[in-house]
């Protein structure tokens, strides 16, 4: 349990941690290319050290500096691992990594904890399986654990319904080493990450916006290069304090090194429209990823807005923390088309709608999304987390600016992806 109470002020600089999803890609693609990669500001966190405790299990050696991380890439070729490999509560290593083990001519088991175990993961087996892959497990393949047999692969077209970068991203890796061309057509273009980075480790990946949505398509045989990636701060994790910041009664915060990727700055842009009080600062682009400074302010208040099917891929992650800021408007605001929420580390549309309930606010829940009637004042409550890192750190920042105490049940449950989190609260506010 952790007590939250009301702050003052918020005040000075945070660089919060680096991102997750380029993360899990440098330390990921790094291992599939020739010669070493070196990864600056990797997020080191339970999901991402999940990804480079399997690596090391497939034979990738990797050395830990301060601040970096060495890779030493295998070119594809793994060798068989001895035991079964965890990927924890990261549904990114599982889904991914299961396209490259597809690649590898051996037989290998994927497991992770009880909360990955009961998610989905034929949307990623079906295409994989279609290339030529071999994939067992429970529920035809929907759950894991699952075992892989893989090898020789050929191209495939897939169309990837739900947008999901994941899936994408497993399609690509596998594709690199597949006959022929491997293409994935999108209804809405899903973060990008993964064709950005393949592009700096001297890839070729042809994109095509046309009638019937994105088409990412990679030739197969492709080698991948060894070469230095910089992880910027999370734009899921600065979303947090731009929220405080923007709900706080006074001061300002400077965010450092915020990703600014178009396919990930949904949430930057619905509060715009909300009525947020942020400017960009030093602007620039490294490692093929656009960055810069957030420069935030209190808001003078906040208005009620729609959030569009097509809009979710770029803010998927940040709903929960939207859907605070959404209780804090004027009016009523709305969010459709965002149905994958009920399958991450909880259900989340129920999560958030069941505590902002508790908190006395009217929230109608939704199939795919939920409405919220802004409310003038919220009141405390004990927060159910669902041990879901995004929801804990969402109720914490509704916990720092309104007047009655709030409770949190599970704080531990943000290192999966802000480790610092608490930590970094106390560093920017006053009480």
């Amino acid at each position: 349990m952790k007590k939250v109470e009301k702050i003052k002020r918020v005040k000075g600089e945070l660089r919060v941690p680096s991102d997750k999803s380029i993360t899990h890609r440098a330390f990921i693609l790094g291992s599939l290319a020739s010669g070493e990669t070196r990864v600056v500001n990797p997020l080191i966190s339970e999901d991402t050290k999940a990804t480079l405790d399997i690596l090391r299990m497939l034979g990738t050696e990797v050395e830990e500096g301060e601040n970096e991380i060495l890779i030493k890439g295998r070119n594809y070729l793994f060798r068989e691992p001895e035991n079964v490999l965890d990927a924890k509560n990261s549904g990114t290593t599982a889904r991914i990594m299961l396209g490259v083990l597809s690649t590898q001519p051996f037989f290998s088991v994927l497991t992770g904890d009880e909360s990955l175990r009961n998610r989905p993961m034929l949307r990623v087996v079906e295409p994989l399986r279609e290339m030529g892959a071999k994939i067992d497990g429970r529920e035809e393949g929907n759950r894991l654990p699952l075992s892989v047999r893989g090898g020789k692969l050929k191209g495939i077209s897939f169309f990837n319904k739900r947008s999901s970068a994941q899936v994408k991203s497993s399609l690509l890796l596998a594709g690199l080493r597949a006959e022929g061309m491997t293409e994935v057509v999108e209804p809405y273009l899903s973060r990008d990450h993964t064709e950005r980075m393949l592009k700096l480790l001297g890839a070729e990946v042809i994109t095509v916006p046309e009638e019937r949505g994105h088409i990412v398509k990679v030739r197969g045989g492709q080698e991948l290069q060894g070469t230095e990636v910089h992880c910027p701060a999370d734009p899921s994790s600065a979303a947090y304090f731009t929220a405080l910041a923007t709900l706080a009664p006074e001061g300002e915060i400077l965010l450092k090194d915020v990703l600014l990727n178009p396919t990930r700055d949904g949430f930057y842009r619905k509060l715009k429209e909300m009525g947020g009080n942020f400017e960009v600062v030093n602007y620039r682009e490294i490692s093929n990823e656009p960055i810069g400074d957030l420069l935030v302010r209190p808001a003078e208040s906040l208005k009620g807005i729609k959030v569009y099917p097509e809009e979710v891929p770029s803010l998927i992650d940040e709903i929960p923390i939207l859907a605070v800021l959404m209780a804090f408007a004027e009016g009523v605001s709305e969010v459709r088309g965002a149905k994958e929420l009920r399958y991450k580390e909880s259900d989340r549309i129920r999560a958030i709608v069941n505590n902002l309930r508790k908190m006395g606010v009217k929230v109608e829940e939704l199939e795919d999304g939920f409405t919220i009637e802004g409310a003038k004042e919220l009141r405390g409550a004990r927060i159910e987390t669902y041990r879901d890192h995004r929801i804990a750190m969402a109720f914490a920042i509704a916990g720092l600016v309104i007047d009655d105490e709030l409770i949190i049940d599970h704080p531990e449950c943000v290192a999966v992806s802000y480790p610092q989190f608490w930590e970094h609260i106390l560093q920017v506010v006053e009480f």
